[in-house]
């Protein structure tokens, strides 16, 4: 069974920063923005032509694997 490194929303969401951080150090993306609100984190991940917003999960899921890639 697969350890995951959060165990509640705050932990996911603090992780998906992490990650998001580690893949733009690494150069896999051109940038990384997070909107905080009181009861959730909301994260866009840019490309050339559009940002769209991301869940915490949609985001850990894209951003995990970008960086073990």
């Amino acid at each position: 069974m697969t350890e995951h490194p959060f165990h509640d929303q705050l932990s996911l969401e603090e992780q998906v920063e992490k990650l998001g951080k580690r893949a733009v150090s690494l150069g896999l993306i051109p940038s990384f923005v997070v909107h905080f609100f009181p009861d959730t984190w909301v994260f866009y991940i840019p490309n050339e032509s559009q940002s769209e917003a991301l869940t915490p999960e949609e985001a850990y899921f894209r951003l995990n694997q970008l960086v073990k890639q």
